[in-house]
């Protein structure tokens, strides 16, 4: 290990030689790595088998319909809103229980605003199981209807 004894004239080096506090870290550091414990304990819990469900009884979900027609119309389960109406639709399918399970689904024409509105609306009715339906027939950006596949 090369040291340095200062400069010839006698006056006293002003750095301080960091090679042994170096050390002495690495080596704490590799003694704290030795002594950390393997984390080998598993925590058993004991849990219910579950339970089939019966097969005799058919429950077909409720499931209730938005669609935003070209003409701004709102139609629930294809009868024809208003807002205040949609408001009151929703507050009673939230009494249900189960929650039955709210579909959207604008049509292409239908407007931007309109779109917003409605869907603030439902986002402030406190819906949780809402689902957008039909945007499969959006797969394909910017194609008009009956347009041939691009090859």
């Amino acid at each position: 290990m090369a040291m340095s004894g200062g400069k010839d004239d006698g006056s006293p080096m002003m750095e301080m030689n960091t090679t042994p506090l170096i050390d002495v870290m690495l080596v704490l550091l590799i003694m704290f790595i030795i002594t950390i414990p393997v984390a080998t304990h598993a925590v058993n819990i004991d849990l219910p088998s579950p339970n089939p469900p019966p097969s005799d009884i058919k429950v077909e979900p409720i499931k209730n319909k938005v669609v935003l027609s070209n003409s701004d119309q709102i139609l629930w389960n294809g009868q024809a809103i208003n807002t205040g109406q949609l408001v009151a639709l929703l507050q009673q399918t939230m009494q249900i229980k189960p929650e039955p399970e709210l579909q959207f689904q604008p049509e292409a024409g239908a407007s931007y605003q309109l779109s917003a509105n409605v869907l603030n609306i439902i986002k402030g009715s406190g819906v949780t199981k809402f689902g957008f339906v039909g945007n499969e027939a959006y797969a394909t950006f910017n194609k008009a209807a009956g347009a041939p596949a691009a090859k």
